[in-house]
């Protein structure tokens, strides 16, 4: 795409001009209808069009190389046989707008695991690739962010590709039984079933990983364990890849015990939202206690997601830039 955008005319009146390569599909890169050039048009609130292989648009400097990105990194997909989404097209222009590029198409050969519905799962963004080669290099790994930026999917994927390649025996998950607002004792039924509705979304993860007969076979052979956090007292788990969801919804005591379960031969991967903490105000978060305690060892890796990383509707990414926002306007005012 080097040499496309080199050939950018630019005119007194900061008038662009890319020309489109001939071996780049048109309705890829434009999109049905020119839905992406619509959708690019309103995202940099340029005056943008396209005729045939020349894409052109009227933009100051700042806003030209955001553009000019934004189409480089749409045509590198292409040329890697990549048909692009809106969430490809979200994030690189949400990396443009930052002056930053997106280099998806260098994720694009990263496989992490071919499930049992032939399913290719592979990092969407560039935190997503380094949450996973982190969980390659290193035997603690704390993925940290918003909801949505695939933190606990991908911990579930590795840890069923794992598995596969006999690196490991078991896979453990585990989750603080905390919500908002509700307490175990008011919840009916028995206690497996009082935790069940905390621990759901860990199973939601498997099965998308692994055909659901399958999963309960290595449920009931106790190579796979979905449980509470408290069932983890007195533990030590050797050659496991042991997944801590909802970090956030520790306390430092039981971050202290979950870590110190690690036994030889496994993989930790702790993953939690600092800005959905639901424990009781006077009790302080784990994940919030391990960054300041942890973070000076060199085995262990922190990983930080942002909005830009959400990959589930468009609006989940807009609803958290909002209250990221107030949150921030908040503390200005409190400071000031």
């Amino acid at each position: 795409m080097t040499e496309v955008i080199s050939q950018v005319e630019n005119s007194l009146d900061n008038e662009h001009r890319i020309p489109v390569p001939d071996d780049i599909d048109l309705r890829l890169l434009y999109g049905s209808n020119n839905r992406f050039v619509n959708q690019i048009r309103r995202s940099l609130e340029t005056d943008l069009w396209v005729r045939e292989r020349e894409i052109g648009f009227q933009a100051p400097p700042g806003k030209a190389r955001a553009l000019e990105t934004v189409f480089k990194e749409l045509i590198a997909l292409i040329r890697k046989g990549i048909s692009p989404g809106e969430g490809e097209l979200r994030y690189i222009i949400s990396l443009a707008r930052q002056g930053e590029e997106a280099h998806l198409s260098a994720l694009v050969d990263k496989k992490i695991v071919l499930s049992a519905k032939n399913k290719t799962i592979t990092p969407k963004t560039l935190h997503q690739k380094e949450y996973v080669e982190a969980i390659d290099k290193f035997d603690v790994v704390f993925g940290v962010g918003p909801a949505g930026t695939g933190k606990t999917y991908l911990a579930v994927a590795k840890a069923v590709d794992f598995y596969h390649k006999n690196l490991i025996d078991r896979i453990v998950l585990v989750r603080p039984a905390v919500e908002a607002g509700e307490k175990l004792g008011f919840l009916p039924g028995d206690l497996q079933q009082k935790v069940d509705p905390y621990l759901r979304p860990l199973y939601d993860a498997l099965y998308d990983m692994m055909a659901p007969a399958k999963v309960e076979l290595l449920i009931s052979k106790g190579v796979i364990e979905v449980i509470p956090l408290a069932f983890m007292r007195g533990r030590t788990l050797n050659n496991a890849f042991i997944i801590m969801d909802e970090a956030q919804n520790s306390t430092p005591e039981q971050m202290k015990m979950f870590l110190t379960r690690t036994g030889f031969g496994s993989k930790v991967v702790v993953t939690g939202d600092i800005t959905q903490i639901d424990l009781p105000e006077h009790k302080k978060s784990g994940l919030i206690h391990a960054e300041g305690v942890l973070e000076n060892i060199g085995e262990i890796a922190f990983v930080y997601f942002s909005h830009v990383d959400v990959v589930r509707h468009k609006l989940v990414q807009e609803i958290i830039k909002a209250y990221q926002y107030e949150k921030e306007n908040s503390e200005r005012q409190t400071s000031s």
